[in-house]
């Protein structure tokens, strides 16, 4: 089984659908790792989201275009990818009131601000993108 296979295996048997580089890590060193998961990339496994965060992906059956393969959407990765990252975020004003309850009014996409200041990361799913903090 090459190395590439194992971290296909690993990708496709995971409950996640954001990865880390270093989840691979037990696998191969740092350069193998890199390569085989550009390899992911260009299969159209796995769609690369920021430096070193990748995203299970999948064909949308409509537009015949990769899509996060997730349940909630670009939303969903992005929510998962600073989990992953163990980085505090908050969602915008309107989304905060939708989630209270306090509005019906459903927003188009949740905006999600990460708290600290220095945080300047670019995770970017599609067109759905962690703003910078405020």
């Amino acid at each position: 089984m090459t190395i590439q296979d194992r971290i296909k295996t690993r990708v496709k048997r995971s409950k996640r659908s954001v990865f880390l580089r270093s989840d691979f890590k037990d696998i191969t060193d740092y350069d193998q790792v890199g390569r085989g998961l550009r390899s992911l990339v260009r299969e159209g496994v796995l769609m690369k989201i920021g430096y070193g965060l990748y995203a299970r992906a999948r064909v949308n059956r409509i537009t015949g275009k990769l899509m996060p393969d997730n349940a909630a959407g670009a939303d969903g990765v992005l929510i998962e990818a600073m989990e992953r990252l163990d980085v505090d975020y908050k969602f915008d004003d309107l989304s905060n009131m939708n989630f209270s309850g306090q509005s019906t009014q459903i927003p188009a996409s949740v905006k999600i601000v990460p708290t600290d200041p220095r945080f300047t990361r670019k995770i970017t799913v599609g067109k759905q993108r962690v703003n910078e903090a405020r």
